[in-house]
């Protein structure tokens, strides 16, 4: 009886917050228009979400490349000719690695930033005050978050894409013995314009789950310290948990349905 009561609470929670986040997005929608009045603080959010995250973003993609590059190797060892390597390589990164590491270590830096920083204007009352001077915390305060984050993520994407390349190229040539010419035979071999293009369309939808995730949890903080702590966590771990569920869904219709092999 008890597990059912929790599995009922578990279920009204998930609901009430599912058609929060649901209002949320149409206050958005509604105000989009009114960001070119506010270009000011969009452009200084794309400076900290797209500049601010280049360090972690370079880091993690030159890694995964060489990684990438080692495991296929050694796959590929006895079974498959090494010129492959670098196509296999960038169909790995350009289809998944990219786009979805990039969005779990971006998600995870920005959701955070933003869940705190509103977290705390929302228990020091100065989203309160910004109502009663008549300016809207939606559009001075999500908007642009939203809009910034959707367009830089792809951006970084990019960015990380070659630098994974980049990383997987030098590995290979260093520790496994593969020519850059080879490597460079091998990216062209089975390279089609819509694996980069599938992975980017789903970086859109990756960079509007992050920032939504970390400005829903961020306007609904409540308990002071401890409170924006725990929203912080939540938006971190919803935007993750988002972000992978969604690779799924939006992999299943770009490349079964859009870009559906003929």
């Amino acid at each position: 009886m008890r597990l059912l009561l929790l599995l009922g609470r578990f279920i009204l929670s998930f609901i009430e917050e599912a058609g929060a986040v649901v209002l949320l997005i149409f206050r958005v929608v509604k105000r989009f228009p009114k960001i070119f009045g506010n270009l000011h603080n969009l452009f200084v959010q794309m400076e900290r979400i797209g500049v601010g995250s280049i360090p972690l973003v370079l880091v993690t993609s030159l890694f995964v490349g060489a990684v990438t590059a080692v495991q296929a190797a050694y796959q590929f060892h006895g079974y498959v000719p090494l010129q492959y390597l670098g196509a296999v390589i960038a169909k790995t990164v350009t289809l998944e690695l990219g786009p979805v590491l990039t969005a779990l270590v971006v998600g995870g830096r920005v959701s955070a930033a933003m869940a705190a920083e509103l977290g705390t204007m929302k228990v020091t009352e100065q989203m309160d005050a910004m109502e009663m001077i008549a300016i809207d915390p939606v559009e001075y305060l999500v908007l642009p978050r939203i809009i910034a984050t959707v367009i830089m993520l792809p951006a970084l994407t990019v960015f990380s894409d070659l630098l994974a390349i980049l990383g997987g190229m030098i590995v290979a040539k260093i520790s496994i013995g593969v020519s850059f010419h080879v490597f460079g035979e091998g990216l062209k071999l089975l390279f089609r314009y819509q694996d980069a293009v599938g992975g980017l369309m789903k970086t859109f939808f990756f960079g509007f789950i992050i920032a939504l995730m970390g400005c829903y949890y961020g306007f609904t903080t409540k308990g002071g310290a401890e409170g924006v702590g725990l929203s912080t966590m939540r938006a971190v771990v919803s935007s993750c948990l988002l972000i992978l569920v969604f690779n799924y869904l939006l992999a299943t219709i770009i490349f079964q349905i859009i870009f559906a092999p003929k």
